[in-house]
């Protein structure tokens, strides 16, 4: 039985894919923030929840070092929670909220997890990027990585897109440095999906509803690209890759992401912010 942690596992996405893999016969550690969400997907899976808020990485180390004291080693880890805010906020730690929901967590929460995923006799990290990353407006390093700048809804896109950049920018540089141990690293887009959609937007629940009506941003495509990396043996030793729906395609990554002394310093200015 492989024990696979996934992240955002109430809603959207994350639910279908844990929802697939509990099928599947996995043992399911789903890391939530929300306490209702996460005792009915326990309800409805059987899946082993941890709780926390992304937007505090003391949360996100307790949680790792909850999960290694529990089990001794982690097969998969599926970086899916995240955020696309049409306001500018600042998290408790200081920190961009989208920077640090959609980035700054995974890189933790991936990082504390890596010695019990090198003690797998084979793991998986995957991480749900995004296509919005061609819509970053361009990437300045390290200033990108902690500036809280005033934004409207309509220039959230670019805030969002390139926070997702940083996501896609980490996987290549993190299959970089695992390759001989065992562990491999993928990214991928599920593409348009309904699911959750703008969900910081008051007519957001309205617009779901006609768009799933109009069968326009399936989200079972996306789940399905999750569950095909995590667990599909077509994808052993699959490292360093960048796919997307539909089916599983490999495609390239908007630049600058290929650039691998960016990916390295990208890497370097992380530790720095989050170590120094």
């Amino acid at each position: 039985m492989q024990t696979i942690v996934i992240t955002g596992a109430t809603s959207g996405l994350g639910r279908l894919a844990t929802l697939e893999l509990a099928r599947r016969g996995a043992r399911v550690l789903a890391v939530a923030r929300d306490p209702a969400k996460a005792d009915r997907l326990r309800a409805d899976t059987g899946a082993e929840v941890f709780l926390a808020d992304f937007t505090r990485l003391a949360d996100v180390r307790r949680v790792a070092r909850e999960i290694t004291a529990r089990h001794d080693h982690v097969d998969v880890l599926v970086n899916n929670a995240g955020l696309h805010a049409f306001t500018p906020r600042t998290t408790p730690d200081g920190h961009p909220e989208m920077v640090a929901v959609n980035y700054l967590a995974p890189w933790t929460l991936t990082r504390d997890l890596l010695p019990a995923l090198r003690r797998a006799p084979a793991a998986r990290i995957v991480n749900v990027a995004s296509e919005a990353a061609r819509r970053h407006g361009g990437l300045r390093l390290p200033e990108d990585l902690t500036e809280t700048v005033p934004f409207t809804a309509r220039g959230s896109s670019a805030h969002y897109g390139r926070s997702k950049l940083l996501g896609i920018m980490f996987t290549l540089e993190l299959a970089r440095r695992l390759t001989g141990t065992g562990v491999t690293a993928t990214c991928l887009n599920p593409g348009f999906n309904t699911t959750g959609l703008g969900r910081e937007l008051p007519f957001a629940a309205t617009l779901e509803r006609l768009l799933t009506r109009l069968s326009i941003g399936d989200p079972t495509r996306g789940a399905d690209l999750i569950v095909r990396l995590a667990v599909d043996p077509g994808f052993d030793g699959h490292t360093g890759g960048y796919y997307s729906v539909p089916g599983a395609r490999l495609i390239r990554p908007a630049p600058p992401a290929g650039d691998p002394e960016l990916q390295a310093r990208l890497w370097r200015e992380t530790e720095r912010l989050l170590d120094g």
